[in-house]
């Protein structure tokens, strides 16, 4: 039976960030979207989805909302190591290790698909562009993960939460979360000092800091970027490692 257009719409951030990275085809965009439908389950804000050393056997896409991945140590503090968005994956091959390696938090309500291991195995056996798709989104995780790891070991504070705007910006675009030159910002500033291994003091003169260069508008869970172009150089940033530009070089 096909999907309704409400049915559709669902799954529609999924379909969206996938076909940026890699053309999906007919058959593996409905094949996905009725797995997503099967498995659908909603969760608070501030809930672990899956803590560190949980046995993996499924994948879980999101739906809506936003969710981080993070790291405690033994005393307490704890470095948000990524941000998961509407659209991406909470690691989809994660279930070829053992047990996870870190914890997995909503940050917001969240509606999520989950996936059973056996099911998305054979949803990639059957498509081509779905695995690869899948596959693309995993190298680009890895190399978001290592543009974190240069934010923290290389870039000053300003730098620093300039480009996690940027790259929030950037990865909201092909979900259709980014209306005109602003986006939502549903997190506290903890949740940002945690993202940038700040103190909540400095990152709290940082963000003044931006809001006095007439770089950013942060208010009311809104972020407004009057010129993106300067935003991206006071950050030094870059959007060639999110592969943006994938699907339409495939394409040709």
């Amino acid at each position: 039976m096909p999907l309704s257009t409400a049915e559709r719409s669902v799954a529609e951030p999924v379909i969206r960030r996938l076909s940026a990275l890699r053309p999906l085809s007919t058959a593996a965009r409905a094949s996905l979207e009725y797995a997503m439908l099967e498995g659908l389950h909603r969760a608070g804000s501030g809930e672990d989805l899956i803590s560190e050393g949980d046995p993996v056997d499924s994948v879980r896409l999101v739906l809506s909302g936003w969710l981080c991945r993070y790291k405690t140590l033994e005393d307490g503090r704890r470095q948000i190591v990524n941000f998961i968005f509407p659209g991406e994956s909470c690691d989809a091959h994660a279930f070829l290790l053992s047990v996870m390696d870190h914890s997995i938090a909503t940050m917001t309500p969240v509606v999520y698909s989950e996936i059973k291991r056996a099911r998305f195995e054979s949803l990639m056996a059957s498509d081509r562009s779905l695995a690869e798709a899948f596959w693309c989104e995993t190298l680009v995780n890895n190399a978001i993960q290592r543009e974190w790891a240069i934010n923290l070991g290389r870039r000053i504070a300003l730098e620093r939460v300039a480009h996690l705007f940027c790259e929030t910006f950037e990865r909201l675009r092909p979900v259709g979360m980014v209306d005109g030159n602003s986006c939502v910002m549903p997190v506290t500033q903890m949740d940002l000092a945690d993202a940038t291994g700040l103190s909540v003091v400095h990152l709290n003169r940082t963000l003044q800091e931006l809001r006095a260069s007439g770089l950013i508008i942060l208010r009311e869970r809104m972020l407004t970027v009057p010129n993106l172009d300067a935003l991206k150089d006071a950050a030094l940033y870059s959007p060639s490692y999110l592969q943006l530009y994938r699907a339409a070089e495939a394409t040709r």
